[in-house]
């Protein structure tokens, strides 16, 4: 198998923790167990290091808007910055682009350039940072963009945790919340990505129901992936699942070892590792 695709990575290096954009705290740090010699970033050279040990191929990385950065805790990653990351490693990284609805019409523009002049790839949604369910309208013209670029969209699902003290967020977006923007927008490619966790029955059911969504297994370390998201990605599912590790959050090289050890079957690991993200995303081979 070719390198693996990890289609969930964040711009975590000295810089944006400095500037306060991550939006994580110690205390979230200490909560994920993250190491002292990461917690205030790790270069890009460093970080394309550990996707060498890993396998991994390509990263997807986001130009991350959280929200209304008019809101205390609020903050966003260039994508000019996630630009110049790609640009500096075309073969390692691609772009996407971050989706705050509160930007209205200038959002949007900024979205199709992002796609037409920058080469991103898709666009990425934080819900519970926009304080809004999946299906509300203000999304709308956002998903309808996305399918007018022909570019998916993914989005966290599932319950968020508390990144930072200074702003707790509320969890808005079960994964049966994607169902009917799946029936208005049957051509627009949706990833729950975050497992959906705790409500991961309800990813595993959008996926079975739509074809037009797939999950993403990210943020959680595989080796405590719910056994009924494993039977999924290595049977029925397995044309639905793709590997994610939110990095920073989960290291790639624990990921994919951990990957290893859940005994997939040959063409299910092949899916969820590369080929999925290939196919969904339109990735160069």
């Amino acid at each position: 198998m070719a390198g693996a695709i990890d289609i969930v990575c964040n711009l975590y290096t000295p810089e944006t923790v400095a500037n306060g954009q991550t939006g994580l705290d110690d205390d979230f740090k200490e909560q994920v167990r993250m190491p002292d010699y990461m917690r205030n970033g790790v270069t890009v050279e460093d970080y394309i290091g550990k996707m060498d040990k890993a396998g991994i191929e390509r990263s997807l990385l986001i130009a991350v808007r959280a929200g209304d950065i008019n809101k205390k805790g609020g903050f966003e990653i260039p994508y000019k910055d996630v630009y110049d990351v790609c640009q500096a490693h075309p073969d390692r990284f691609s772009g996407l682009a971050g989706i705050d609805c509160h930007r209205g019409m200038q959002g949007l523009y900024d979205l199709e350039e992002a796609v037409k002049e920058y080469g991103f790839v898709g666009a990425h949604l934080y819900p519970h940072w926009c304080e809004l369910p999946p299906d509300h309208a203000l999304y709308y013209p956002y998903y309808a963009k996305c399918c007018e670029l022909d570019i998916p969209i993914m989005m966290q699902v599932g319950h968020n945790l508390v990144y930072s003290r200074s702003r707790r967020l509320p969890s808005v977006a079960r994964p049966i919340l994607l169902d009917q923007v799946a029936i208005d927008f049957p051509d627009l490619k949706l990833i729950g990505i975050h497992i959906g966790i705790p409500w991961t029955d309800e990813m595993i059911s959008m996926c079975w129901k739509h074809e037009n969504v797939y999950t993403a297994g990210d943020a959680y370390a595989p080796k405590y992936w719910p056994k009924e998201y494993v039977h999924y990605a290595n049977s029925y599912g397995k044309h639905k699942v793709m590997f994610g590790t939110d990095w920073p959050v989960i290291d790639p090289e624990r990921a994919v070892d951990e990957v290893n050890e859940l005994g997939f079957r040959d063409d299910a690991k092949q899916m969820l590792m590369r080929d999925n993200a290939m196919r969904v995303f339109n990735l160069p081979e």
